[in-house]
């Protein structure tokens, strides 16, 4: 029995210990692992992908900037929330201009209670107490009688309390809120970083922003990012969050930095969040770690791309100077005509803001407006006609003026021809409407009868758009980008035929700059309708600053559809356009005959109502477009233009060939470029070339 008690006295002995020690030692430690109750995992934002040009020149880059943060526990304490605000405000300076009325009138009742309630009167108390008012309706009266003196009393540093608390508010619960993260000096950063043990929730971090190495060029077409205070844009907001966004993540609004998203977000460094019974974070532990978004090499030139907008830009101030008020705009495409790749989209704006004349980057405008083009689009008005079987190639028909009942005749600038008429790459030289206007009339079944009514089936308007839309002209061109616009088809009315003849000329429906680049780079390459692109390849991201990363992904051409032609009809057309620019009387040959890289080009101006942004009256003047196709070498092309200048002038008197100029001016750039690239010595490689060695080599095998 005595040795039975002994050891009883032992194990109680032993427990008595044991649960000294937990109690007593680890106490604190077991209490804190008991109230740990989630583990939550959210995501942190990384930097975007990077953007080239074509040479491996940075485009768009990221800026690291010192941020300050806040992340709030899932049952946030309001009160602590300001006093960290109140505490942090000392430490820091943050701009006020973001702060609301609202928010003054929630803050001044946060901090004048007593006050606050003295803005309700006692019947509208007792109605609360008998359940007749309900507290926020108390709470709205309040708001409501608020003074303007009243939020006068606030002073500067309540105001940046009040901005920073908001900051707080704003967040989403354990996910990182940016407090501030423009112009964080040094001396903030650091004194943040040593008080964090007093600031419950607040963190000090390296944020990014997106800079531009070229400014304002190519800005509109880059596009824009949300900022870290906007998040995810409202009426995306489940589409973003079903593909593991956060709700204050940055994301491509527009153009190729919505376009490419997916590929530019990057993945995002995954976090584990330990937290107490009241969400509060305990500890945090990486998961996964983030890399930056791939980076996207554009088919773009910026040197050319720079080039040309000075070009239009200079040339622009120059025909301004005369008196054209309803000049406002130009645009230049320059495109691959083999693969589709966009060299260089430029556009600008004239506009005078308070009194002063300033221009503005308006490349979109290249796919989003539209135009009448003029005889520019004759060439697919010729390939139409062969297409439909109503011409031959090399056919001779009269050049005369059309007289029709009830009309005045339409003719062209120049009647010739006689007895034997004129070829039709003589009709594309020299311009001719009355060529297009015949062959334009064969196709709606109709034959020209002097002073007759003009009988033609109301079909002939599909069947051209159809063979128009085969080049381009009057569809969407498939380029890279959202927001195209596919132009403006003219209305059809059965007793207007004579529009099919305006059509035939370019002087009905309206194409955009891009969709005319496209077209006359199907004719250049002998048929093909090449889909237009900005993007040429992606690339993983590397650390090096110096260096473009292996491909990850080369986007191949592109052929949207290919003509149904005959051999030696496209030929025909292409001679034709080769006479615009070389023969002695073709209608560009001033302005290129002594290129020394052969130029192929087909000249248009469009007359029409004034459609443009200036308000009544001026909608119905009558101006001018003018514009300008072509492509260099006419017998190897490398390189397909569209000029349009909308709106030149206003009578024949005032005419300006600034789509000549302009022309002449951006072909000659391109080709003194090309020359530069070739006899400048090679640099130090900007692609990592052992990287891509390797992956070409991966791949291969692979194949």
């Amino acid at each position: 029995m005595n040795m039975l008690f002994f050891v009883v006295f032992l194990l109680f002995s032993a427990l008595i210990f044991r649960l000294g020690i937990v109690q007593i030692v680890q106490g604190e430690d077991f209490q804190r692992k008991i109230e740990r109750t989630e583990d939550v995992t959210v995501n942190t934002s990384v930097p975007r992908g990077k953007i080239y040009d074509r040479d491996g020149e940075i485009v768009v880059d990221n800026v690291p900037q010192n941020a300050i943060t806040y992340t709030r526990s899932s049952s946030p304490d309001t009160e602590e929330m300001m006093q960290t605000a109140e505490k942090l405000a000392q430490l820091i300076e943050k701009e006020t201009d973001q702060v609301t009325e609202r928010d003054m009138k929630d803050f001044w009742i946060g901090k004048n209670e007593e006050k606050a309630k003295a803005k309700v009167t006692e019947a509208e108390w007792t109605a609360y107490e008998n359940d007749e008012l309900l507290e926020e309706d108390i709470y709205d009266l309040q708001l409501e009688r608020i003074t303007e003196g009243d939020l006068k009393g606030l002073s500067a540093a309540e105001l940046e309390v009040l901005a920073i608390y908001r900051e707080f508010t704003s967040g989403y619960a354990q996910t990182p809120q940016i407090v501030k993260n423009e112009n964080v000096t040094d001396v903030e950063y650091a004194v943040v970083s040593e008080n964090l043990s007093s600031l419950p929730g607040v963190n000090t971090t390296t944020d990014w922003e997106r800079s531009y190495s070229y400014e304002n060029t190519l800005k509109t077409v880059l596009g824009n990012i949300s900022s870290s205070k906007e998040g995810l844009p409202k009426e995306m907001v489940d589409y973003y969050l079903a593909h593991d966004y956060s709700r204050n993540d940055r994301v491509g609004k527009s153009y190729l930095e919505y376009q490419y998203e997916n590929v530019l977000r990057g993945q995002k460094t995954k976090m584990k969040n330990i937290t107490d019974k009241s969400g509060n974070v305990l500890d945090s532990e990486i998961i996964t770690e983030g890399q930056r978004g791939k980076d996207l090499v554009l088919t773009i030139d910026m040197d050319l791309q720079t080039a040309l907008e000075q070009i239009i830009e200079e040339e622009l101030k120059k025909a301004k100077s005369g008196y054209h008020p309803f000049l406002d705009r130009a645009f230049v495409t320059m495109m691959d005509p083999n693969t589709g790749e966009v060299l260089a989209m430029a556009g600008k704006k004239y506009e005078v803001v308070d009194g002063k004349a300033e221009i503005f980057d308006f490349a979109l405008g290249n796919m989003t407006t539209s135009y009448a083009m003029g005889s520019a689009v004759k060439g697919a008005t010729v390939l139409t006609g062969y297409m439909t079987g109503v011409n031959e190639p090399g056919e001779y028909m009269v050049d005369e003026p059309l007289k029709f009942a009830g009309t005045n005749p339409k003719s062209s600038w120049f009647n010739r021809g006689g007895a034997f008429g004129i070829s039709d790459t003589y009709a594309l030289m020299r311009s001719s409407n009355v060529y297009m206007f015949k062959t334009a009339m064969k196709i709606g079944g109709a034959s020209y009868v002097p002073n007759r009514s003009l009988d033609i089936d109301i079909d002939a308007f599909t069947t051209m758009r159809n063979y128009f839309s085969q080049f381009g002209l009057g569809v969407k061109t498939g380029i890279d980008l959202p927001g195209e616009q596919a132009g403006y088809k003219g209305i059809i009315d059965k007793t207007e035929p004579g529009k099919l003849l305006d059509f035939a000329i370019g002087q009905f429906d309206t194409y955009t700059p891009l969709q005319l680049a496209q077209y006359v780079s199907t004719i250049a390459n002998g048929g093909y309708r090449m889909q237009p692109r900005l993007v040429k390849e992606i690339r993983e991201p590397i650390s090096e600053t110096n260096k473009i990363g292996p491909i990850a992904k080369e986007i191949q051409p592109t052929v949207l559809n290919t003509l149904d032609l005959e051999p030696g009809w496209i030929e025909r057309v292409q001679e034709g356009f080769r006479l615009v620019a070389q023969a002695s009387e073709g209608t560009a040959s001033s302005y290129f005959g002594d290129a020394p890289y052969k130029m192929a080009a087909k000249t248009g101006t469009a007359e029409g109502v004034y459609d443009g942004p200036l308000k009544e009256p001026n909608k119905h003047e009558m101006t001018w477009n003018v514009t300008l196709v072509g492509y260099a070498p006419y017998d190897n092309p490398e390189v397909a233009m569209a000029v349009v200048v909308p709106w030149a002038y206003e009578d024949s008197s005032s005419s300006i060939p600034i789509n000549h100029y302009i022309g002449r001016r951006a072909m000659d750039k391109y080709f003194e470029l090309k020359e530069q690239k070739v006899n400048e010595k090679p640099t130090e490689a900007v692609i990592d070339q052992d990287i891509v060695t390797k992956t070409e080599t991966t791949k291969l095998e692979n194949e």
